[in-house]
């Protein structure tokens, strides 16, 4: 058995990047263990939504063990900072923000928990944070300085591969299994996932969709049901989530790998 550890910024980031191959470490008899920077203070919820003197973090922390425990993971941990909220908005200036955390520090915590758990594997994002938000940064940033303070020599960036999602996207419209208008585009000025040229790992998780599926559906307070993830048909939800891109360093060119845990 081998530890797989999983960085994230904010509650519900699990499931949309990482939950295949976590599902699929806990399948193959691994132990998984889900860290997250942040309780998703900034996050938004219709009115309504919450109970009467509820605060939005403390319904995104349950929400969080309950996506775990749907996926398997043993261990979940919060490292206590606050949302940046998304780039240029003046959440990012709270001093108490993870964006604005020092690296060096937040680094240790997480250092910590990795030596704790004799980690082999930790998954970061990509150095954009898959589309510049400044709490996805901060994950890679922290994230690749604690594998390297705590000697955790696998370390894989969640990424989307850009052009694998424009093609499945024009395919669902033009297939009729999506409406134009419901495609998601990135704002424009942002850059979206990472080329396919630069990913080096691509898992096949088309086994664990249905559970990867079903954690989402324990995040109601950011993912509902109207939203494409959840509303489109089940083969189209298997074909755009049913592989998990990552990068290594030192890996490539091209795909290399397609098990984070093979070896172990």
């Amino acid at each position: 058995m081998a530890t797989l550890v999983t960085f994230h910024a904010h509650p519900d980031d699990e499931c949309l990047r990482t939950a295949g191959v976590m599902a699929k470490a806990v399948a193959d008899g691994h132990r998984v263990v889900l860290v997250v920077a942040t309780k998703g203070e900034v996050g938004e919820v219709p009115e309504g939504f919450l109970a009467e003197g509820e605060q939005l973090w403390e319904r995104r922390v349950q929400e969080s063990h309950a996506a775990a425990a749907i996926l398997g993971v043993e261990r979940v941990e919060f490292l206590g900072y606050r949302d940046s909220g998304m780039m240029g908005e003046p959440t990012n200036e709270d001093p108490a923000c993870f964006w604005r955390a020092d690296v060096e520090k937040a680094a240790e915590e997480l250092a910590a928990i990795l030596r704790e758990e004799s980690a082999d594997v930790l998954t970061v994002y990509d150095d954009n944070g898959d589309y510049g938000h400044p709490d996805h940064i901060q994950v890679h940033r922290v994230g690749v300085r604690a594998a390297e303070l705590a000697g955790t020599a696998r370390v894989f960036q969640a990424t989307f591969n850009r052009e694998f999602m424009q093609r499945g996207f024009e395919a669902a419209v033009e297939q009729g299994l999506m409406p134009p208008e419901a495609a998601p585009t990135p704002p424009e000025n942002v850059e979206f996932g990472k080329p396919e040229a630069e990913i080096t790992a691509a898992v096949d998780v088309s086994k664990y969709v249905a559970v990867k599926r079903e954690a989402m559906r324990a995040h109601p307070s950011q993912i509902t049901e109207d939203m494409f993830m959840l509303a489109m048909p089940d083969d189209a939800f298997a074909f755009a989530f049913g592989t998990e891109w990552y990068i290594r360093a030192g890996q490539g060119p091209g795909i290399t790998e397609t098990d984070l845990m093979a070896g172990l």
